[in-house]
């Protein structure tokens, strides 16, 4: 195990021991605890199935320490469950293809032009609206990824597994007309990898106890 892996449970544990009343948020919904870690046969047979290499510090947390539990917002998603493209209705939700190609290096957010005045021609701006919309929402722009994490209210963090990105954390925040960006929702200025996201979570929600007086 590594050390980062080692601090990551002892604050995990801290965690769990400071904040009873589950005042963090999300924390009614996994209680601190991680779910069973996953047998090393599993993620490989996951990896040969869909054609792809996770991470290695994701693979040694899913192995390690869990995998899916406790973790931001509502908590850290199974590994066999990040093909969801909506983890709030999973179940009508088309599954992502992480073994294609991730397109994006920067926060992308495109805006919608119209070329059709919508006070002369109505019909004709609702047609073009409708084609941007399409494309925005489009499962495509998130190939190259796993969902690993519910923030609510239909966005979602995600694990680039594929080309440049690989190992970074990513929201898909377009339900909010946000876009596509390296996460950085916790305030940090760089984008991050999935140990250090979950990493400082865990030190952010520790700190917003110390704060409370817990």
């Amino acid at each position: 195990m590594t050390e980062q892996l080692k601090r990551i449970r002892e604050k995990l544990t801290r965690l769990r021991e400071q904040d009873r009343g589950f005042r963090v948020f999300g924390a009614s919904a996994h209680h601190y605890r991680l779910n069973d870690p996953l047998p090393l046969a599993s993620v490989k047979q996951f990896e040969s199935r869909y054609n792809l290499q996770l991470p290695e510090d994701y693979v040694l947390f899913i192995t390690t320490l869990g995998n899916g539990g406790a973790g931001p917002y509502y908590g850290l998603e199974r590994m066999e469950n990040g093909l969801f493209s909506d983890l709030d209705y999973r179940a009508e939700a088309p599954l992502l293809h992480p073994s294609l190609p991730f397109v994006h290096t920067q926060a992308w957010n495109p805006e919608f032009v119209a070329t059709a005045d919508e006070a002369v021609d109505p019909e004709a701006y609702r047609r073009q609206y409708q084609v941007f919309e399409k494309d925005y929402y489009d499962i495509a722009w998130m190939n190259g990824t796993i969902a690993i994490c519910n923030f609510g209210c239909g966005v979602s963090m995600h694990l680039v597994v594929t080309g440049p990105q690989q190992g970074y954390v990513w929201a898909d925040d377009r339900s909010s007309d946000y876009g596509i960006y390296p996460s950085r929702e916790m305030g940090n200025q760089e984008p991050l990898r999935f140990p250090d996201w979950y990493e400082l979570w865990l030190d952010q929600s520790l700190n917003q106890l110390n704060l409370a007086g817990a």
